[in-house]
Formats: structure tokens, sequence, C-alpha cells
């Protein structure tokens, strides 16, 4: 507001000294023109640098009012108007706008002593010009202030997008780490297993080994192409077969690696959405992984149950040796987060010699 304030008084002292030098005192009015129009400029200036001296505001709008009374009584006219319009355009910028309407009201005081026709048209005319200004700059103070809100909105939506795009970030971080979690620990603690098993057997049965060997390359195969989909990143689950069929393919792996497991299909196979598929999918595939590793048992059992309207459920249990205490595993917090994201459970009970069970229900 300083350079409009400051255009404004160069251009009211200009139209008031055009209009002193046709008076008898020109020279001292343009005099008293130009004080107006220093002490208005540098003035404000400083004093809009230091909005917390008030009592500064008061005595300068105090001043320069005194002053453009002086210089109407030298020469009235329009250049003497706009040198009150301008200290009303000042006063709201400095005091607020009930002082600049006290300015509007009192300026037409100056034409007492005039001719009452035109003394009263004269204070009209200051008075509607004083209004007007009045309301161009609080028009200019809101505009301001919508500018500095938008801008404050501007930045805030930036922080929200770079917080989104954190979050994306993060949550795309999260699932490629339990991709890499799920499928490739699970096919390489299958190929553990067997290697173990064909190194058990390899001089007493070398068929038996051979064939154990084979599946053992075939799951670093299975894991290998897990790798892949993982550096690839793909945000859809990977195309497999249907959850039942899935299912059975990782209970005879699990057979296969030594831990002889059986399955328990209960009510009507439905077609599950193919994130929730995925998701019970590598619930069984992590509970019988974590049966291989951690359990020390050598039979588990896995239920899929489609009972349930509105509901399907997986669960692994095997009868060894459990765990008590600790905190849950990578593979269970990733569970934890499928099933959550999906509106599902996860609940995993274990008990010191009573075995582990890992179940989920999900939305299906």
């Amino acid at each position: 507001m300083r350079r409009p304030l400051a255009a404004l008084t160069l251009a009211a002292f200009l139209t008031y000294a055009f209009e002193a030098t046709a008076g008898p005192d020109a020279l001292y009015a343009t005099g008293v023109g130009l004080l107006y129009t220093v002490v208005a400029i540098a003035g404000y200036l400083w004093l809009d640098t230091n909005r917390h001296r008030r009592v500064w505001a008061i005595a300068f709008v105090v001043w320069q009012l005194a002053i453009s009374y002086a210089a109407f009584g030298l020469e009235p006219g329009t250049g003497s108007t706009l040198l009150i319009c301008v200290l009303v355009a000042q006063t709201v910028q400095l005091l607020g706008v009930v002082p600049a309407v006290v300015i509007v009201l009192i300026a037409p005081l100056m034409h007492i002593g005039m001719d009452l026709g035109a003394g009263l048209r004269a204070a009209a005319g200051t008075v509607l010009a004083g209004a007007f200004t009045l309301v161009i700059v609080l028009l200019y103070q809101r505009e301001q202030q919508a500018r500095t809100e938008l801008a404050e909105a501007h930045r805030q939506l930036r922080g929200y997008a770079r917080q989104a795009e954190e979050l994306a970030t993060t949550r795309e971080r999260n699932r490629v780490a339990r991709d890499i979690h799920d499928g490739l620990g699970h096919h390489l603690t299958v190929v553990q297993m067997q290697v173990q098993a064909a190194r058990a057997v390899l001089s007493a049965d070398p068929a038996r080994a051979d064939a154990v060997l084979a599946k053992a390359q075939q799951q670093t195969g299975e894991a290998l192409g897990e790798v892949r989909r993982s550096i690839a990143a793909l945000r859809e689950p990977r195309e497999r077969a249907p959850l039942p069929e899935a299912v059975v393919e990782l209970v005879a792996e699990a057979s296969a690696a030594g831990i002889t497991t059986g399955l328990e299909l209960a009510g009507t196979v439905r077609e599950l959405a193919p994130e929730r598929s995925e998701a019970l999918y590598r619930a069984v595939q992590e509970g019988l992984t974590n049966v291989r590793k951690h359990s020390g048992a050598d039979a588990a059992s896995v239920r899929l149950d489609f009972t349930a309207p509105g509901t399907v459920t997986v669960e692994v249990h095997d009868e060894g040796r459990g765990t008590v205490g600790g905190e849950p595993g990578y593979g269970l917090v990733g569970l934890r987060e499928r099933a959550e994201a999906l509106g599902g459970t996860l609940e995993h009970r274990s008990e010191p010699g009573s075995g582990t069970t890992l179940r989920m229900a999900v939305p299906g």
C-alpha cells in the first residue's frame, strides 16, 4: 500500500499546487502543501514499518488533519479535498476503520464560513470523496488479505501434497517389503529344508535326494520370480490360481518339505476379489513357513472356511513347541497390515507346549 499512497499523495500535491498558483498566497499555499506531502510520505513510511507505535500514529493523523485544514483555508478546491482523501487512506492503514470514519465526518467542518448552499455542496462532496476513498482502501485490504490467505493455502496444499507423496511412498515400500518377505522368504525356507532333506538321504537314497533337489531348484526359480515381481513393484496382486487351488499347492509344498499337512475346506467356495485372495494366501504361506522354521512340529493343519456369510477365514495350526512373549516378526506385522487394510482381522495364538494357531478373516 506504500507505493499507491505515495503516488496518490504526489498527485494530490500537484493538483493543489496547480490550483494555488492562481491565488494570492500561491507561495505560502504551495509550501503548506509541500509540508503536508513530505510528512505524509516520510511519516507514513516510518509508521507503517513500526505498527506498534500507535501514539505516534494518532499524533501523525492529528497533525496532518491540521495541515490539511490550513491548506484548505489557503486554497479551497479539488487539491485540498484530495489531501483529505490521502489522510483517510493512511488513517485506515494505521489506525483502522473507526478513526478513518471520524476523519470523513469531521472533514466537512473546513467548509464552515462558506455560503450555506455552496458550503453544503462542498461538504457533501468532501464526505463522498472521503467515503469513496475509505471503501476503496477497505476493498484493497480485503483483496490483499485474500491474496495472503490464498498464498498460505497454496503453501499448505504443497505441504499436504508432499505428505501424501511420502505416505504413498511409504505404503509402497511396505507393500514391496511384505511381498519380499511373504514370497521370497517362503520359497527360500522351503529350499533350505529341501536341501537339508537331500543331504540327509544323499548317500542312502540318491534317487530321492535328486528328486528333493529338483524340487528345491523349482522353488529357487519361483523365488527368483518373486524377486523380479518385487523389483518391478507391481501394484496389483500377482495372478495365481483360485485360492483353494493355491492353498492346495502350499499344503503340498509343506508336506514335501517334511511337514505332514492336512487341508480342510469348509463351506461353498465363492470367488473373491484379488486383494482378499492374496491376503488369505499370504496368511497360509506365512503360517506354514513359521511351522517349518520355528515350531519343531512334524505335522500341521490348514482350514479354509467359507461358511460364515460375508467372511472368509483361513487358519494354520500346529502342535509344536509354541512360543511365549517377544515382539511379533515382520511377517506377522505385514499380515496384520494386509488384514486391516481390507477391514479384516488377524489372530496369532501361541503357548509353550500347546502349539501355534494363525487365523485371518477378511470380508468376502
